[in-house]
């Protein structure tokens, strides 16, 4: 074999060789995608079986849950109680002991009226976080009230010594990310890890005695509520936390106005408001999975559209605190009875907000209120009080803005579906005539849409005659 041709066949050797390298990156790019799409996945349904009540998951499936989730927003609590003096060389040593065995178990009832998950309670340490495995927007506020209620039982418990309260406890609370790891079969714990839990026990450490130290990022979420005083950094991974000092709930919000430890009925409602996000995403979930698909106009856009509207015209309105919980309650479910069947779902939608609003700490009073509103979008309109007149008219503000033709085409696409021989021209027409009679019945929808329901009769007609021309 020549020089040549040995270079030749060396070269196509090396080619090959790249060929091949090339195919081989080709497909391992491939498999780490589908890799990381499985592993997606996994830890999707993994949060979604951690979320279920343990009763409810055979132990086949529990088994296979002991392992790590991810949680973005958690609320971690470390508290660190201490006693004045050593607990064997105290005058009683055995009542010390069982006295901090009953402030551990008071703990953890608070946690449990808290909805927060006791992690770890090792000696004098006692961890707890808000937001897992459920998630919810409340969790800083729900953490900093547990931690006011705690501190507040142990400064009452009894045992003295030298004349002294006998328990001192610190407090660090700081919001982010963790880890949580499911163990157990009839009953589930969690043990956390991460930077937040690492940084929330750096806070108590720097907490001074009998106080709650809060992180920034708490405080930013909870400030609206809580007084609060600034009080120092702390270093961390590489930048410095600022700390602020939880001094009680804000005047507005407190029972007690003296001592600010428990919330009033003020306060529960502007906590409703906030915990509304959770309650909506909830109803939006349901209507996704449960609402026939041919429903072009009363699906989840629709929604919140309207639970969008009854918040601008209320505040145009100038309603309370409450009366705008209870509107955008009545907006986010007067549909959903369409999950049950489309004639009389507005029943069926009281009948859906009579069985999940209890679980969310709305009264019977405010029950009866949503579901009035509810019965209210029952067409035709016939609005008897103010907040009635907003419910009609956030369910109807399409009219008066300027995609009304594309909604309006929807909601013939709807109808068409469920049955009806209407034909385009027909049903504009009808339209004509129910905005022609149509009249908003709230000063704000009035001022705002009147106008520009004019303007859609007119294209309406333009289109009518177009269409016979």
């Amino acid at each position: 074999m020549t020089e040549a041709s040995e270079n030749i066949d060396f070269a196509d050797r090396v080619a090959a060789l790249i060929r091949e390298k090339n195919e081989l990156s080709q497909q391992l790019k491939q498999l780490t995608a589908l890799y990381d799409g499985v592993l997606a996945e996994k830890e999707r349904l993994e949060e979604i079986i951690a979320s279920v009540p343990h009763q409810y998951v055979p132990d086949s499936v529990r088994v296979e849950t002991q392992h790590a989730l991810k949680f973005k927003m958690v609320t971690v609590m470390y508290l660190d109680i201490r006693a004045v003096t050593s607990i064997t060389s105290c005058e009683n040593s055995a009542d010390a002991i069982d006295e901090l065995d009953q402030v551990m178990f008071h703990f953890n009832d608070i946690a449990e009226k808290y909805r927060l998950q006791v992690c770890k309670t090792i000696g004098y340490s006692f961890l707890c976080a808000g937001g897992i495995p459920e998630k919810n927007i409340t969790n800083p506020i729900d953490v900093v009230l547990a931690a006011l209620e705690m501190n507040d039982y142990l400064q009452n418990v009894s045992y003295r010594a030298a004349g002294e309260k006998f328990w001192q406890l610190r407090i660090g609370i700081h919001t982010g990310p963790v880890t949580a790891t499911a163990s157990g079969r009839k009953k589930i714990t969690y043990e956390i890890k991460g930077d937040t839990v690492n940084n929330a026990s750096r806070i108590a450490a720097a907490a001074e005695v009998n106080k709650i130290n809060v992180s920034v990022f708490t405080y930013e979420l909870v400030k609206e509520f809580f007084v609060t005083e600034f009080c120092g950094v702390i270093p961390v991974k590489y930048r410095d936390l600022e700390m602020y000092q939880i001094k009680r709930l804000k005047k507005d919000y407190s029972l007690n106005v003296d001592r600010g430890f428990y919330p009033n009925s003020y306060f529960q409602i502007k906590y409703a408001l906030r915990q509304f996000t959770d309650l909506q995403e909830q109803i939006l979930d349901k209507l996704e999975r449960e609402l026939p698909p041919f429903l072009y106009y009363h699906n989840t856009r629709h929604t919140i559209d309207v639970v969008n509207q009854v918040e601008i015209i209320g505040y145009g309105e100038e309603v309370s605190d409450e009366d705008l919980l209870l509107l955008k309650t009545a907006a986010l479910f007067h549909d959903t009875g369409y999950v049950v069947g489309s004639d009389n779902h507005e029943y069926f939608g009281t009948q859906i907000a009579r069985e999940i609003l209890p679980k969310w700490n709305y009264t019977q009073e405010q029950i009866e209120k949503i579901c009035q509103l509810i019965m209210a979008t029952k067409l035709p309109p016939n609005p008897k009080d103010k907040f009635e007149r907003i419910m009609c008219d956030a369910d109807l503000v399409y009219l008066g803005r300027t995609d009304f033709i594309p909604v309006s085409n929807m909601l013939y696409d709807e109808l068409k579906a469920l049955g009806s021989n209407l034909d385009i021209d027909t049903w504009n027409q009808k339209q004509v005539d129910f905005l022609s009679k149509h009249q908003y019945f709230t000063q704000t929808a009035h001022k705002v849409l009147e106008v520009g329901k004019e303007y859609q009769i007119e294209r309406l007609k333009n289109l009518i005659a177009k269409h016979e021309s």
